[in-house]
């Protein structure tokens, strides 16, 4: 079959209209500093992936959960609770999706979904 095209997943971008705001939020809820920081991006490695923020240009776009990153925890329900404390809202509590697996939702404080996965059963691949 040769070598696939596909890579895998790299970047999850969140977009938000104050860029240094979010970005001072976001190193407190993924406890850790900016790698790259721009006017126009601030990226974030987390685990190996990038999490984007973008400046939102011209009207505020309407943010939407038809797809949504899930970040791999070991704790959800601690992870979930220090968000929220930080300044992130309810959006699906976290509850079992099946065997140990387990899934939370939340909202930034700039409208943008994050996702929590706690999956003893997937391993990333090296």
């Amino acid at each position: 079959m040769g070598q696939k095209s596909i890579l895998g997943l790299r970047t999850t971008i969140y977009k938000v209209a104050d860029i240094e705001k979010a970005r001072d939020w976001y190193e407190r809820a993924f406890e850790t500093k900016a790698y790259f920081d721009e006017p126009y991006y601030v990226g974030f490695n987390i685990g190996g992936y990038e999490l984007g923020l973008q400046r939102e240009e011209g009207k505020k776009a309407e943010k939407i959960e038809s797809v949504v990153s899930y970040w791999g925890v070991e704790k959800i329900q601690e992870v979930y609770d220090r968000l929220i404390s930080l300044g992130a809202t309810e959006n699906e509590k976290p509850y079992n999706t099946g065997g140990e697996m387990m899934t939370a939702t939340l909202k930034d404080p700039f409208g943008n979904v994050i996702g929590l996965i706690y999956n003893p059963y997937f391993k990333l691949k090296e």
